[in-house]
């Protein structure tokens, strides 16, 4: 069974060197498709750019809290990512949210990530949601808004998570989840029921244990399924088919 990468930043200049045969590998490494994802107009472009040259890819296109500075600025971003929308390979609102541990002004990244819900929910898009140090605001404007989507990187605790799957949520965990301090991590997944989950790097960043510390891509994942399948009581492999189900019930399904 293929697997899923919900998120991934291929774009990244980590693989500027080898990018192509990186991609290239990735299917006879087991993996099925990948969701890329943007971080603003620049980056969602490049991301569309490799959804058309790879068929297993699909593009997330969005503003991440990280890219935003004046409410002003965050009009003329969104407005030159709307057209980027009705490209067929957008599969996603991403990657949006927000982000407590940098000094990008709260109120606007509040805005720009409130203004992105209404879009998804407009254009009946899934979003992609960045949450770092900002769980208790982050959970709020979801659960008000409701758009359909995953909190990319799950952080949060395992009450918070119950009450999001409850609210029809997914949430994806990655190379994090298999570090000897992801305490907080696995008792989320625990309590998440496997019809909500999803698998992801987010490399070139956070790769799994053993390969902690190097450049991350999708084939790394079966490590993160291991450890999942570890706290699930399941097969590694009945993680992999389960979130590759999950993945196509909330992005699409298509064929590479």
């Amino acid at each position: 069974m293929p697997v899923f990468d919900t998120h991934a930043h291929y774009t990244s200049q980590a693989f500027d060197d080898d990018r192509d045969a990186v991609l290239s590998g990735l299917k006879e490494k087991g993996v099925g498709k990948v969701l890329e994802c943007g971080v603003d107009y620049a980056t969602s472009i490049k991301c569309l750019e490799l959804a058309g040259k790879y068929s297993f890819i699909r593009a997330a296109v969005g503003l991440h809290p990280e890219e935003v500075d004046t409410i002003e600025g965050v009009q003329e971003e969104l407005a030159r990512l709307r057209p980027l929308y009705e490209n067929p390979l957008t599969a996603a609102v991403g990657e949006i949210g927000l982000d407590h541990h940098w000094d990008n002004p709260r109120d606007v990244q509040r805005y720009a990530f409130e203004e992105q819900c209404r879009l998804a929910l407009e254009l009946g898009l899934p979003v992609v949601v960045h949450d770092r140090e900002a769980h208790a605001e982050t959970y709020e404007i979801l659960l008000r808004l409701r758009p359909r989507g995953v909190l990319h990187c799950y952080s949060g605790s395992a009450e918070s998570a119950r009450t999001l799957a409850e609210a029809g949520f997914y949430f994806g965990f990655g190379g994090a989840l298999t570090f000897k301090n992801a305490k907080r991590a696995a008792e989320a997944a625990a309590v998440i029921p496997p019809g909500r989950l999803l698998l992801e790097t987010d490399c070139p960043y956070m790769a799994p244990e053993p390969y902690r510390g190097r450049r991350c891509d999708s084939s790394l994942i079966p490590c993160v399924a291991r450890v999942l399948a570890e706290i699930k009581g399941m097969t590694p492999q009945a993680v992999i088919a389960q979130t590759e189900e999950n993945a196509k019930a909330l992005f699409g399904d298509w064929q590479p």
